[in-house]
């Protein structure tokens, strides 16, 4: 009974002490803080246990550590941890700096991290002051002054500059610069076949023009990859300056053949007008003839001159309306 007694207070004691080994390495990682103390790595266990406290796993602060003690690098884990907390990548920084180190590009690690909290990689960044990169322009359309359009395509390298990373203006940037450049150097050809012949003259301008000032690149050459010929466009803008002055031209035609037509239907009024009056005083003729005859003011030999006046002036009308008649047919045929 005494042996069985001792194992029942034996187990729970294990168990428990069991679960307290296992909260204590969870909380304390000891293996990481072994294998740091043999990377020569200078950490505490209460530095490691304040980390559990602060929400940073010591993992991802210790393990670059020794990448950089073991790459003779001198950082310390607080600053590490501070840029962990700031939301930044330590690992990228790390392998920045050692990049840096093996290329013999100066990089401190205040402006790594700048660079790194900027929203850049400073990795890449750095690679690429190594390794220049190839920024392609897309197809760029100049006009030279002959009116003819010149079509090109131009391969910029360009290499990182780390003091101008934070706050400098980007590849899109590069781009438009050059664009800009080609623009005004076709345009200011007296013609596009002395662009055509001699494509280096675009490069060798566009490169003088110092475009990568403000941005985060040094621009190394400007290569003309491509170079065609494209459209007529002063010949364009002559046919439709033409077309243009057309239609200007005949609505202004179609505003005088109005104008006419409508003084024509005006003046047809007026002849309408006076004829009307004319028969209005022609029916006052006969009347006005017998007022003079009862009143004595008109004879029968005065009457009769005037008829004959009157037959007079229709014989000549007749006669004018067949030569009017006569001409028309004429003309005609």
């Amino acid at each position: 009974m005494e042996v069985i007694d001792l194992v029942w207070i034996i187990v729970p004691i294990a168990v428990v002490f069991f679960i307290l080994l296992i909260i204590i390495l969870t909380i304390i990682p000891v293996g990481l803080w072994i294998t740091a103390r043999f990377s020569n790595v200078k950490v505490s266990i209460g530095n490691l246990i304040g980390m559990r406290f602060r929400r940073v796993s010591p993992a991802k602060i210790i393990n670059p550590l020794i990448k950089a003690t073991k790459a003779g690098l001198d950082l310390e884990s607080d600053k590490l941890e501070a840029h962990y907390l700031a939301g930044g990548n330590i690992d990228t920084v790390v392998n920045a700096l050692i990049a840096a180190q093996r290329a013999d590009i100066p990089l401190e690690f205040e402006q790594a991290v700048a660079i790194d909290l900027a929203g850049r990689n400073v990795l890449e960044a750095v690679q690429m002051s190594v390794n220049p990169k190839v920024i392609e322009t897309p197809l760029i359309s100049a006009v030279a002054k002959d009116g003819i359009e010149v079509m090109v395509k131009a391969k910029v390298t360009v290499r990182a500059n780390i003091e101008r990373l934070v706050g400098g203006a980007g590849e899109e940037t590069i781009i438009a610069r050059v664009g800009e450049g080609v623009v005004t150097t076709v345009g200011s050809s007296a013609a596009h076949k002395s662009v055509l012949e001699n494509p280096d003259s675009i490069s060798q301008t566009v490169l003088d023009k110092g475009l990568d000032s403000g941005t985060s690149f040094e621009i190394l050459s400007i290569d003309i990859a491509d170079i065609d010929v494209g459209r007529n466009i002063g010949a364009k803008l002559q046919a439709d300056q033409a077309e243009a002055d057309k239609q200007i031209a005949q609505a202004k035609a179609e505003e005088k053949r109005a104008m006419a037509i409508a003084y024509e239907q005006e003046m047809k009024a007026k002849v309408v007008e006076m004829r009307a009056k004319v028969v209005e005083a022609e029916s006052q003729v006969p009347e006005a003839i017998a007022e003079a005859f009862r009143s004595g003011n008109l004879g029968i030999n005065d009457y009769y001159q005037l008829r004959n006046i009157q037959a007079d002036t229709q014989m000549r009308e007749s006669i004018a309306h067949v030569e009017q008649s006569t001409t028309e047919i004429t003309e005609t045929k």
